[in-house]
């Protein structure tokens, strides 16, 4: 049996490659949903975190986008497509779970990042979501720098 946050951490690198594809290869949710369950083990997989979190980003694909946007130094559609689903899977969890630490959602993405964005694009990634997590994790920020 597989840990809930190697779980979480797998439904995350699905996510990544799911909401990919979205973007890039034209498919609806509903099917890259389909397609992942038949053809990936999903025995290691959060599989309602992968469900949940790939229908809710897919259906507010703009709102997210404006969520972690103003943080950006360049224009969104300047992002390779990697690194904006990494953004988009990390500020649906910033605003959506508020049960997972600020610090967790950043360093996942950071990790993500290292993994399947194009080279030192974890720096960028990093210092988007740090100032995510100030605007919208500001309780939370002030109680760990207490």
């Amino acid at each position: 049996m597989v840990n809930k946050v190697r779980a979480r951490q797998n439904a995350r690198k699905l996510l990544i490659q799911a909401l990919y594809s979205l973007e890039v290869g034209g498919s609806d949710a509903a099917q890259i949903e389909e397609d992942c369950l038949a053809e990936k083990n999903m025995s290691k997989v959060d599989e309602k975190f992968f469900q949940t979190a790939l229908h809710a980003i897919a259906k507010d694909t703009k709102a997210i986008d404006t969520i972690y946007s103003k943080y950006l130094d360049r224009e969104n559609v300047e992002l390779d497509p990697t690194s904006r689903a990494i953004l988009r899977l990390t500020s649906y969890e910033m605003i959506n779970h508020l049960d997972i630490p600020f610090k967790v959602v950043i360093n996942e993405g950071v990790n993500l990042a290292k993994t399947y964005a194009p080279t030192d694009a974890f720096k960028f990634i990093n210092g988007v979501l740090d100032e995510l997590a100030i605007s919208s994790r500001s309780s939370e920020k002030t109680l760990i720098s207490s």
